[in-house]
């Protein structure tokens, strides 16, 4: 039993490792330039030892992905059917936003730079992510209207749209300069900044 548990410790540590290697040099590389024997020499393992966990450099590619949507979504779930309290909701997801640029930098260049201002590299199923992020927002949106957080006449789904894109152009610009937050207090600043530019045109209060 505690062989079976060391074992998969170990497989764990090295599927993390190739991960993160994979996360350097992609955003290093670019994804079409990155090599999968690059990955393996920053990982610290043996080039056929990748394909054990991998197939593929795009199935690392979109467990990079996935990696990063599941977060999104586990934020947004986390709200639950609960009403109300709109600002604190949004303020969670630019918060993952900055969290996960601050201690993950080179998953949230990848994001950016690959996947989201990328239509190269966008296929069916990565597209299928980006809407499955709309529809959770947009149920945001219209649960804020509905208890009259947020004003009525836009629909919730422009809504989604003008928050995600203040969001996601804010945090491109930080990517493109690099520079990532560097502190609890930068962030708050932050967040503060997209959310009051957010609600002086959306919140349903003269």
């Amino acid at each position: 039993m505690q062989r079976s548990s060391s074992n998969q410790h170990g497989r764990r540590d090295k599927e993390a490792a190739i991960f993160d290697a994979a996360c350097k040099v992609i955003r290093e590389k670019g994804f079409h330039q990155a090599r999968i024997d690059e990955i393996a020499r920053q990982a610290g393992i043996s080039y056929g030892l990748v394909y054990h966990y991998y197939r593929s450099k795009s199935e690392l590619f979109d467990a990079i992905s996935r990696e990063w949507w599941n977060g999104v979504f586990s934020v947004i779930d986390g709200f639950g059917e609960e009403r109300g309290e709109v600002r604190k909701k949004l303020a969670a997801v630019v918060h993952y936003f900055l969290d996960q640029f601050e201690t993950r930098p080179d998953m949230v260049h990848i994001f950016v730079t690959e996947i989201s201002r990328s239509t190269v590299n966008l296929t069916q199923e990565r597209l299928d992510f980006f809407r499955k992020l709309f529809d959770k927002m947009e149920s945001v949106m219209a649960g804020a209207q509905g208890s009259g957080e947020l004003r009525n006449d836009i629909r919730p789904r422009y809504l989604t749209y003008i928050f995600l894109g203040a969001l996601e152009g804010f945090v491109s610009a930080m990517v493109f300069e690099n520079k990532p937050p560097r502190s609890e207090r930068q962030k708050e600043r932050i967040a503060n900044g997209i959310l009051e530019v957010f609600f002086s045109g959306a919140s349903s209060q003269e």
